[in-house]
């Protein structure tokens, strides 16, 4: 099996000016951090991509677009499927001083708790007051696959992947350790940025020398590289696959280094006003979103 190879090497998804609509698109400067640009508000020029985001033979045109705003890579109806590890880095298991596990810690999130660059992060009535519920951040890489995979080898396993890009996996420890399975606490609405690009596969031929970052009010609190997973992108990818279709759109959030609120003496969460980012090496670049609670949030999300 041949690895995908896109036409594009980064590929955002955006409001254009010029039209009001919605466009895929590559970035006409090949080196900007759009999520960072797009928080700056300079300007973001895009060559207008034709086709899907998930068809490795949509074109690059020449027509060139002016982001409005920007969006997830990828829309909610685009994501067949969202599959999650949990304490994947050999580092942050240490930290929350659990032994490292034999197999991967695996649960799924639903597509409503996707958002965009700049989109505020929603704490719901249910996980309020944060002091309670210690909401917390977490810088992931995501694998983004291109092709059906099914019973993949560790060999092949990077020939199935599109795209890298990334996430913050805003957790609710609260209701996470009152049960074994972290579905419920890692689901809700509009709680889990995505983006702020996708960048093509064959730009990461080394998926486990990704530096990651996350900073939350000026403050770098996570410093970590894809390096210290402990299932790295091709174990995962192969793991997911045995028995199991994954069907091009699904996108794998493939855990958090060191550095987490809730291990730290004392813990600290996410809280109304709080502005977040995580930015990510190899051209993925940053997102920025600030938490709101439910009910005293005044900003349209952004899908």
């Amino acid at each position: 099996m041949a690895p995908i190879r896109t036409q594009w090497t980064r590929l955002i998804r955006f409001v254009a000016n010029e039209t009001s609509r919605v466009h895929i698109g590559q970035p006409v400067d090949e080196a900007l951090d759009v999520g960072l640009a797009a928080y700056q508000r300079k300007l973001i020029k895009a060559f207008e991509i034709s086709g899907s985001a998930l068809d490795p033979a949509a074109q690059v045109t020449t027509k060139v677009l002016t982001v409005k705003s920007l969006l997830t890579p990828l829309s909610r109806e685009e994501v067949k499927l969202v599959r999650c590890l949990g304490l994947n880095y050999v580092d942050h298991a240490e930290e929350a001083r659990l032994p490292k596990p034999n197999f991967p810690v695996l649960f799924y999130k639903p597509v409503t708790s996707l958002i965009g660059p700049l989109a505020p992060v929603i704490i719901p009535k249910v996980a309020q007051p944060p002091k309670d519920h210690n909401p917390d951040y977490e810088v992931e890489l995501v694998i983004v696959i291109g092709r059906a995979a099914k019973d993949v080898s560790e060999a092949d396993a990077l020939d199935y992947v599109l795209a890298y890009s990334g996430a913050n996996d805003v957790s609710f420890r609260k209701h996470q350790m009152a049960v074994s399975q972290w579905g419920f606490s890692k689901s809700f609405d509009n709680t889990n940025p995505f983006g702020p690009c996708l960048v093509s596969s064959r730009l990461i031929p080394d998926p486990q020398r990704v530096s990651l970052k996350a900073t939350v009010n000026g403050s770098l609190l996570q410093d970590g590289n894809t390096a210290e997973q402990i299932f790295g992108v091709r174990r995962t990818v192969a793991f997911l696959s045995q028995g199991t279709t994954l069907e091009p759109g699904t996108i794998v959030l493939t855990g958090t280094p060191k550095g987490v609120g809730f291990v730290k003496s004392p813990p600290l969460y996410l809280k109304h006003g709080d502005k977040m980012s995580v930015w990510l090496s190899n051209g993925i670049g940053t997102l920025y979103n600030d938490v709101v609670e439910e009910e005293r949030s005044t900003s349209q999300t952004k899908l």
